[in-house]
């Protein structure tokens, strides 16, 4: 068996970081919330082991941005939930380290197998 993994959620929509929790629990994922860009820098501070980090940038400034750098030099990959397709927030994300963008409303199955395979490929 192996160990839990730990993802940490980003996002200020506290119920849809319940629902990520909830879809991510059933695989046998943990998760970490953030909701706020204080809560973003104090775990980033810590030397909390995260496999993988989502970040719906919804409701967040530009900053979100530095703080995707951060992961991306900690070596955390990122997964960006975005709230419109655009090829903008695209090109801006995969610039910031992310390994890829999904937009809302998330398909469960889809966000699942993608979080499953950038895993696999980190062990």
């Amino acid at each position: 068996m192996t160990a839990q993994r730990f993802l940490l959620t980003v996002g200020t929509n506290k119920r849809n970081l319940e629902l990520l929790a909830e879809f991510l629990g059933k695989e046998g994922y943990l998760t970490l919330a953030v909701t706020s860009m204080e809560e973003f820098d104090h775990v980033l501070d810590k030397s909390q082991e995260i496999s993988l980090a989502l970040v719906d940038i919804s409701g967040f400034d530009s900053n979100i941005w530095e703080r995707c750098d951060h992961l991306r030099e900690k070596d955390i990959p990122l997964l960006v939930i975005s709230p419109k397709h655009s090829a903008a927030i695209q090109q801006e994300s995969i610039g910031r380290g992310a390994r890829g963008v999904l937009v809302k409303p998330l398909a469960v199955r889809e966000l699942i197998g993608l979080v499953n395979t950038l895993l696999e490929g980190s062990e």
